[in-house]
């Protein structure tokens, strides 16, 4: 019993650990920014959030009503109306997730440049022979970046979105008709307030990620806080300016978070579990055609078009050179071999939490399971400003080592840690670390709590418990986690531009540099690479959202 206790506290402690780890970015720049002089605050107020600030909430107006509009409508489409390729489009509809907001904006670029292939096609048709003539909006303007990050983000309201249209019951529509209202109506009225949780939900995950965005906003021309960010810690040094500026966009992620728990207050129905679902309208001739295009037009512009360019882009380059850099060879290894550490300490550190967790529910805990929760955080926390709050700590820790080590020995190493493929992997355990422990937390609800009690009184520890009865049953939720996490790892782009070492490239810093140089040879093998890669997270993601069960609950 004693073991049993001891090995008890052993799981909570370490969860308790972790969970420190997590908060400690948050805490130390808050604790800098708070130090910092009066004059800077006063410089920022006067030149820098004003602008920044006014551009990061008009990009997030614009990006949630775009992926509000392109989600819920899919969403809909896809529930209540019946047309060719709708079995396909059903999953085709997510595959924009696989496509980095910075790979879109990378593709776009070029793809409407005044001298591009759909400029120079335009103008063509229309009689004209030069950009002077005619020529399109520029894409790299606050416009741009809104239409081609909403483009890229709404599958995560219309995955949430059309699982709750999918299980509303049918009966509840059909009372509205009966009652003399339209379709449009019956929408608007019923449907819809119902789907509000899962819309706010979407809604925030999609600007949370337009918050985490650099690349594509810097690349658009776009200067927001995240942009402001990065650019007063690289350019000008000034890591007080920049917590700063980190801390006051801490307050939109918590306003956002808050806004999310706001939309999902006291909502909530009930419903019969064997009522029927909503049985979609079958459309023919040339309503369905339009239902076709409308269906198929974001996943053209958010995936089909910016692949088909970098398909394109790759063979010329490979066409014409026959091989690739060993530089971007190089690259290549880089990402693999960080993906795959990241994905193993995650995924370590997230059985901890999950277990912890577990164990403090049963046991009667709970406060320390909401402790737990706050492990969850990072992945709220921009990718920039995670960064930033991990320099500190690292510089601490360094000088702390140094001057041990220094008693011992004459020469103490400088860095440990900061610039450093460690740090690296810190950084984005912090930040992934959610999606481990959401996955490995849904796959141990799924086994009965009778299992548990049956080895726990065959004399089994809670870690023999785990190791011999959870892990075997976790193995596919551990999968599922360990995709997530490498692919995710993959496209960070924010936290590895901060603190990468010197001469560390992965294919997305290998992508950022090529663009920021106006050299897109290269860039696009790399980004085409992270878009294949992207590819099975997404593939998985449809085969769990849209199996045969939720099949016949969405008709």
């Amino acid at each position: 019993m004693g073991s049993t206790l001891h090995i008890g506290r052993f799981w909570l402690l370490a969860a308790a650990c972790i969970t420190l780890a997590v908060l400690a970015p948050v805490l130390t720049l808050t604790a800098h920014a708070l130090q910092g002089s009066t004059g800077h605050w006063q410089h920022l107020l006067d030149y820098v959030l004003p602008h920044a600030m006014r551009n990061t909430l008009l990009l997030l107006l614009g990006v949630g009503t775009v992926t509000g509009l392109l989600g819920v409508g899919s969403a809909w489409l896809m529930t209540a109306y019946s047309f060719p390729t709708r079995r396909v489009l059903n999953w085709a509809l997510l595959l924009p997730l696989a496509v980095p907001t910075y790979i879109v904006a990378f593709a776009y670029q070029d793809i409407l440049h005044p001298i591009g292939p759909v400029q120079g096609v335009i103008r063509d048709l229309l009689g004209y022979t030069s950009p002077r003539q005619f020529r399109l909006p520029d894409v790299r303007s606050l416009g741009g970046a809104i239409l081609l990050l909403g483009l890229v983000l709404y599958p995560y309201v219309y995955l949430s979105t059309r699982a709750m249209f999918a299980t509303q019951s049918a009966s509840l529509l059909e009372a509205g008709r009966i009652l003399g209202a339209t379709r449009r109506t019956v929408f608007f009225r019923v449907a819809l307030p119902m789907a509000r949780p899962a819309i706010a939900v979407g809604l925030s995950l999609a600007l949370l990620e337009t918050l985490n965005d650099i690349g594509a906003s810097e690349f658009l021309g776009v200067q927001t806080l995240t942009v402001s960010i990065y650019t007063t810690w690289v350019t000008r040094s000034d890591l007080a300016g920049a917590a700063q500026i980190a801390l006051s966009m801490l307050v939109l992620v918590v306003a956002l978070i808050m806004l999310e728990r706001y939309g999902r207050r006291r909502q909530g129905y009930s419903q019969n579990q064997r009522s029927r679902t909503v049985q979609p309208q079958k459309l023919t001739g040339p309503t369905a055609l339009v239902a076709i295009c409308l269906g198929w037009l974001p996943v053209v512009l958010g995936f089909v078009a910016p692949a088909l360019y970098l398909l394109a882009e790759s063979y010329k380059y490979l066409h014409q050179t026959g091989a690739v850099s060993q530089q971007l060879l190089a690259s290549a290894w880089s990402t693999l071999y960080i993906a795959l550490v990241t994905t193993g300490v995650t995924l370590a550190m997230a059985l901890v939490v999950a277990w912890a967790s577990r164990s403090a529910r049963s046991s009667g805990r709970q406060r320390w399971q909401q402790v737990f929760k706050l492990a969850s955080l990072g992945y709220a926390i921009p990718g920039t400003v995670l960064a930033l709050g991990l320099l500190l700590p690292f510089v601490w820790f360094d000088s702390l080592l140094e001057s041990i080590v220094a008693l011992f020995v004459e020469r103490a190493p400088q860095l440990l840690l900061m610039g450093t493929t460690t740090a690296l992997v810190i950084a984005y355990c912090i930040r992934f670390l959610a999606i481990g422990v959401g996955s490995l937390e849904a796959g141990l609800a799924r086994i009965p709590p009778s299992v548990e009690q049956a080895a726990r009184l065959l004399g089994e520890t809670p870690g023999g418990t785990l190791r011999r009865v959870h892990l075997p049953l976790l193995r596919p939720a551990l999968g599922a986690a360990a995709l997530l996490v490498f692919v995710d790892t993959m496209k960070e782009l924010p936290a590895t531009l901060l603190l990468r070492p010197m001469n560390f490239e992965t294919l997305a810093t290998w992508l950022y540099a090529e663009a920021a140089r106006g050299t897109y040879e290269e860039g696009a093998i790399a980004a085409l690479a992270i878009v294949v890669a992207g590819l099975l997270p997404v593939i998985l993601l449809a085969k769990a959202q849209f199996s045969p069960q939720t099949r016949r609950l969405s008709g």
